[in-house]
């Protein structure tokens, strides 16, 4: 019953290996480069590229269950190569799949639908991971610059999506499946930046962005004009399923889902000068 973790040294996947290999499954590490992956030990590293599906096939024999991330080279460049991917799984025998979502759904998305396989599509509000987009102002200048201040947000610990991605790899009944996954809480931005000052025990001064200016600055780090675009949208009129809280963590664990001040007292550190 070996599972394989793909983004296994990414901001979920390495959670999810914990998890697996906790619960004492085997576990196999999909990753580019197995020698600067820093894998526990007892996980099986294997070299692969999911922009490469034919590195990937020798990673999915004797595999049951496959955890999937739905991007390329950035978390916002839907990777193209799902329909191969899928095919393969298929052809190894694969039974079960979890799709993280990042943003719309795309090609791995449709061949899975469109396939026999047992898949479940795991869908975050917001990473709390996010908030390390924060570190370099707030260690320079204890000061976070964002636009939209007014929009809510019920973000999830990265741990709490491994976890519930691990139920739905290795238990029955989540088939079919898409997985909202919130906090426990739904914050502003304001709100994040006071619960982070309280954890780094320094004061952090929250400056509003305008629209305009949130774009320019969104252009010069190298977004394209539609993933400008989702960001105003996600961000400036937010659905109301951002920030609904939802008891998805709960059910799946068995337990509440970590809070915003766990994360913001964990990754501490990060933001101290």
């Amino acid at each position: 019953m070996t599972y394989l973790v793909t983004g296994a040294t990414g901001t979920v996947g390495r959670h999810l290996v914990d998890e697996l290999l906790a619960a004492g499954h085997p576990v196999r590490a999909l990753t580019r480069d197995p020698a600067r992956a820093g894998l526990p030990d007892g996980v099986e590293v294997v070299a692969g590229d999911l922009n490469d599906p034919e590195t990937v096939a020798p990673a999915l024999v004797g595999v049951t269950g496959v955890h999937l991330i739905t991007f390329g080279d950035d978390a916002y460049t839907p990777l193209e190569t799902g329909p191969r991917l899928v095919a393969l799984a298929t052809a190894a025998g694969v039974r079960r799949v979890t799709v993280l979502q990042s943003g719309y759904p795309g090609p791995i998305e449709e061949a899975l639908a469109a396939s026999d396989l047992h898949w479940t599509r795991l869908q975050p509000v917001e990473f709390m991971a996010n908030i390390r987009d924060w570190i370099d102002s707030v260690r320079a200048e204890g000061v976070v610059r964002e636009p939209f201040a007014h929009t809510r947000s019920a973000l999830v610990h990265e741990a709490d999506i491994a976890a519930v991605a691990a139920a739905a790899l290795t238990e029955d009944g989540h088939a079919g499946r898409t997985l909202t996954l919130t906090g426990p809480e739904a914050l502003t931005r304001p709100e994040k930046v006071r619960v982070l000052a309280e954890a780094v025990g320094r004061p952090i001064e929250y400056v509003e962005l305008g629209e305009d200016e949130a774009r320019q600055r969104w252009k010069e780090e190298g977004h394209s004009p539609e993933t400008i675009e989702f960001f105003v949208e996600v961000h400036g009129n937010a659905p109301e399923i951002s920030y609904t809280v939802l008891p998805t963590v709960q059910e799946l664990t068995g337990r509440p889902p970590r809070t915003f001040a766990q994360w913001a007292r964990e990754h501490a550190h990060l933001f101290r000068d």
